[in-house]
């Protein structure tokens, strides 16, 4: 199957191809309505990466600030990409716990895909879209054919559709490639037992690649947050509510912006003032060493008044109030987002509000697990070519601790559940209790096990040495007449 080669932005006007030439009937309709539920999506997914990128269009309503004084202030707001990144950050996949000897080849296949960085794309495109997907497939460039890939797809460059009996997915489709406009030159299907590679002939036509396998589903799994059975791809984390106070935040930030602006300017009225008199300009009058006015026709003085300056303590009070909503729909602490409460937060208070982010995440990462499980089945059974997917026993992702703990407290825990149960603490869960990651266990085993090789060699040294000092001593023979003793008559 072909790979993406660039990630331009899609155009979103495709057109829905009446032929494929290649592809069945059958497989085509599926198609259709692939690239129908990528056409209806597309437009949402890309304002959501607008957010993210904090690159959406500022909404201006028109009262307090122009539209050309709007447009020339950035967005400043990045509570979109904050409410993302301080949940993806706590999904950190590690990798997985395997039998001693590795029987179905899963570290071979977790090097050659980089998966424990590819997971973590793919749970930062789940959070931003709603939901993303990992595609098995041969490695094209294979030619032993034994290389598995494990790819991360983008909800934007991808579309599928639910099977709500089997509760998987029916059917997909990956968007490979793309001119410099923004066209869909090729993309992948996926389909139950084969799949087919579609490229753009020219003149609006297409031409499809079919690759038929053993397994019985289509090799895509979804990552999604917050499924339901009504949305079974999930919600994004950018939803309607924080876009909406996104764009709250953005004016109101615009409208401080403007307010200080004019703060700056000292706000003087002259009355009985001809304009005339500031004939130089009025900032270079303002800011003279020496001004001078002179008196009018009736010899009256011009009277100077200075207006008091608008305060900028309602933006600040209603910018704090916005923020606090958006604690409210994220679960991030409202100084994670830039608003300073009255008294300092300690360590131990930061954490135990991150509670509910923390829950959400434990959550999420027994869901990423399953369909990393899935995923694996698949690559094993697509590498070995077998009928039916392997089991898997003994296997199991391995995600590091979501909530932060102090090293003191890790070590108390660590002492006391050890005290009542030594097997546990000789065990890799022990040991991830106590905060050591894959990588520390996998290092301590390996020590481990060089000392217990050192151990046995030391002692069949001292061994070899006890055996060959028995060799090399005398035999005992009895002596009849022993020195010192005599023959009685």
């Amino acid at each position: 199957m072909q790979q993406t080669t660039a990630m331009p932005t899609l155009s979103g006007a495709v057109s829905i191809p009446s032929n494929i030439r290649g592809m069945d009937q059958d497989d085509l309709d599926m198609t259709r309505a692939l690239l129908n539920v990528w056409r209806a999506k597309y437009p949402r997914n890309l304002l959501r990466s607008a957010f993210y990128d904090a690159k959406q269009r500022f909404r201006n309503l028109q009262i307090a600030v122009q539209s050309d004084l709007g447009r020339k202030i950035g967005n400043t707001v990045g509570w979109p990409q904050k409410s993302v990144r301080a949940l993806a950050d706590k999904s950190v996949f590690e990798g997985f716990e395997l039998p001693d000897n590795d029987e179905y080849g899963i570290t071979r296949i977790c090097m050659d895909n980089e998966l424990t960085a590819d997971v973590s794309e793919a749970i930062i495109s789940c959070y931003k879209h709603s939901c993303s997907f990992l595609t098995v497939d041969y490695d094209p460039y294979d030619p032993s054919g034994e290389r598995i890939l494990i790819t991360p797809r983008s909800a934007d460059w991808s579309a599928a559709i639910w099977d709500p009996q089997r509760r998987r997915i029916k059917a997909a489709l990956t968007i490979t490639g793309a001119d410099q406009n923004g066209n869909i030159t090729s993309f992948n299907v996926w389909l139950e037992g084969h799949n087919y590679a579609v490229t753009g002939t020219g003149f609006g036509g297409w031409s499809a690649q079919r690759q038929d396998n053993r397994i019985d589903r289509v090799a895509v799994v979804p990552f999604a947050y917050d499924k339901q059975m009504d949305r079974p791809f999930g919600r994004s984390r950018i939803n309607r509510t924080l876009m909406n106070l996104t764009d709250m935040a953005v004016r109101t930030m615009v409208r401080m912006e403007v307010s200080a602006e004019f703060y700056s300017v000292p706000k003087l009225w002259f009355l009985g003032l001809d304009k005339d008199a500031f004939e130089s300009g009025t900032w270079s009058s303002l800011i003279a060493d020496i001004n001078a006015i002179s008196r009018d026709v009736d010899g009256e003085v011009p009277e100077l008044r200075q207006i008091q300056q608008a305060s900028m303590s309602p933006h600040g009070a209603m910018l704090e109030t916005i923020a606090m909503l958006a604690s409210a729909e994220t679960d991030i602490p409202p100084e994670s987002l830039g608003i300073r409460v009255s008294n300092p937060t300690s360590a131990e208070a930061l954490a135990a509000s991150e509670n509910a982010l923390t829950r959400v995440a434990d959550r999420q990462n027994r869901i990423f697990g399953q369909q990393l499980m899935n995923a694996m089945r698949m690559a094993v059974q697509l590498r070995d070519n077998t009928p039916t997917a392997p089991t898997l026993a003994g296997v199991r992702p391995i995600w590091a601790p979501t909530r932060v703990v102090s090293d003191a407290a890790r070590a108390d825990y660590y002492a006391k559940v050890a005290g009542v149960n030594q097997a546990w603490a000789q065990s890799d869960v022990g040991l991830a209790k106590l905060g050591l990651s894959m990588d520390d266990i996998a290092s301590l085993r390996a020590w481990e096990a060089s000392q217990r090789a050192k151990q046995r060699l030391d002692q069949l040294r001292a061994q070899t040495n006890t055996d060959s000092q028995q060799s090399t001593e005398p035999n005992a023979v009895d002596d009849p007449n022993p020195a010192g003793g005599g023959r009685m008559s």
